[in-house]
């Protein structure tokens, strides 16, 4: 069950892009990173357009905590790993973004291993 508020999963299905990042150990945010993102079913998901190499991704994956960023609003995050919905998720991705190569780059093998379902704490 998603933790975001209806209002905030309306408004983050509205915007374009958010700002995602991971915690450090010393439990200090690494840098906000600017991502592509898409609410399906309720839930927040977001991947890596560079996979498994991704610097952000990298990050966000040591210890599946941290913040995303978006208009004026930082919450802090949970991201859990999550392959259940990539066909929807691809689908989502064309709704949103469209039909191009930027959209392929989220959709393709190399970014849909990386897929994060993001919930908010």
């Amino acid at each position: 069950m998603s933790s975001w508020t209806a209002e905030e999963l309306q408004a983050l299905d509205r915007i374009d892009e958010i700002r995602v990042a991971g915690r450090r150990q010393d439990g200090s945010l690494r840098t906000l990173t600017i991502v592509w993102h898409v609410v399906v079913d309720g839930s927040l998901y977001v991947r890596s357009v560079r996979g498994a190499e991704g610097s952000w991704y990298k990050g966000v994956i040591r210890h599946h905590e941290g913040a995303i960023s978006w208009d004026d609003n930082t919450r802090e995050v949970t991201y859990i790993p999550d392959a259940t919905a990539d066909d929807q998720l691809d689908a989502a991705y064309y709704k949103k973004y469209g039909d191009g190569p930027d959209t392929d780059a989220i959709v393709n093998p190399t970014a849909r291993p990386t897929t994060l379902r993001v919930e908010a704490r």
